[in-house]
């Protein structure tokens, strides 16, 4: 069996996993009443069960069971910490997350939760090690650092995935798209000997797009089940370690590392732009108004999409598609050799589109005109 071919069934255990499994969460969540009911800042119209990310993980969890057995991963098993810390940590954070869901934990013991499930990453041995920084090359880091930077990371990637799960299969497809971007990458770079056989990052990214092929029949739109704040958490952390072991592992030189290597911490800007963008105004918008980081309110991107018209799915798909085209820009270095300097240019004219389409202004001044229109109703 070639090395995709065991890829891609450790992907379809995943995806077949969690899209069996999945039903049977749900009833779990009606009987414990774990059922998400509309109101003011949410833009579901019925009570829809939660907990979804119980069903993702067990779609990790056999995920990663597959590999186990087959013998494409055996470098990857053999005396490697670092998967069963990425199940360990997957566990303590979807813990969190769902005890989240049922009764609602502060955002002080949230965040306690993340670090102690980033520490678990971090002692497995998935950390940043080394990362380029601009105009000054790389920077090995400490250990404290290490642990420092990747904790830091795991919170901040944690809290952007959390922060786009707003509309129906909208976080879902984001990582999904994501995940697949970066098993793409570390794959080429495996290829090319700059990251050993034995890393874990393709495994992970692979595992994770099974488990958002495997939900997405359930929660796209109308969905009949959420993740929660289980499922967002854990795939924030499955996207964080990825990320991780790819954007840390190796310091020789390679096209695209522009933008894989620049900075560890700046490759989901890239990928992940969307939730990371949406994150950043999230966090300025609320400094703002003098609000709490944690207050939840509707003005992230994919309510403003639909304020300008956008029906639900169609939110969806812009919203995928953009994390696609940048997926797709950052790739193509990695293939071709060259455009290194050309991507940046191109992905900041798409994040400044985005920006002046979805600015309040920019809809304020556009409300203005149509009121000012002859015939325009009044009232």
């Amino acid at each position: 069996m070639s090395d995709l071919t065991s890829y891609l069934v450790v992907l379809a255990v995943a995806a077949v996993t969690t899209l069996a499994v999945t039903p049977l969460v749900r009833r779990l969540a009606v009987g414990v009443g774990a059922v998400v009911r509309p109101d003011e800042r949410r833009v579901h119209l019925r009570p829809t069960p939660t907990l979804g990310g119980i069903a993702m993980f067990a779609g990790l969890v056999a995920g990663m069971f597959t590999a186990r057995q087959l013998d494409a991963f055996v470098e990857v098993f053999s005396g490697n910490s670092e998967p069963f810390g990425l199940l360990a940590a997957a566990a303590v954070i979807l813990a969190v997350g769902v005890i989240d869901d049922l009764i609602e934990v502060s955002a002080p013991a949230k965040v306690a939760g993340t670090v102690l499930a980033a520490s678990i990453l971090v002692l497995s041995g998935i950390s940043m090690l080394n990362f380029r920084v601009p105009f000054a090359g790389i920077v090995v880091l400490s250990p404290d650092w290490s642990y420092l930077i990747s904790v830091l990371w795991v919170l901040g990637m944690v809290q952007a995935v959390n922060l786009i799960d707003g509309l129906d299969g909208l976080a879902t497809g984001i990582v999904g798209i994501a995940a697949g971007t970066f098993f793409v990458y570390s794959m080429r770079l495996t290829s090319e000997g700059l990251l050993l056989a034995s890393t874990v990052a393709p495994l992970a990214a692979i595992v994770v797009v099974g488990m958002c092929a495997g939900f997405l029949p359930w929660n796209r739109h109308p969905a009949r089940i959420f993740m929660g704040d289980g499922g967002a958490l854990m795939l924030g952390l499955l996207m964080a370690a990825s990320t991780m072991m790819v954007g840390g592992r190796t310091d020789q030189e390679f096209s695209g590392q522009t933008f894989f290597f620049f900075a560890p911490l700046f490759i989901p800007l890239l990928i992940l732009g969307v939730p990371i963008l949406d994150t950043a105004w999230a966090i300025i918008r609320r400094a703002a108004s003098r609000q709490s980081v944690a207050t939840a309110d509707k003005d992230h991107l994919h309510h403003r999409l639909m304020r300008l018209g956008h029906g639900h799915g169609r939110s969806v798909v812009i919203l995928w598609v953009w994390t696609l085209l940048l997926s797709g820009f950052v790739l193509v270095p990695t293939f071709t050799g060259r455009g290194d300097a050309v991507v940046p240019f191109v992905i900041g004219a798409l994040a400044l589109v985005l920006y002046t389409l979805l600015h309040p202004s920019v809809r304020g001044t556009r409300r203005e005109g149509a009121d000012d229109t002859p015939g325009a109703p009044v009232g």
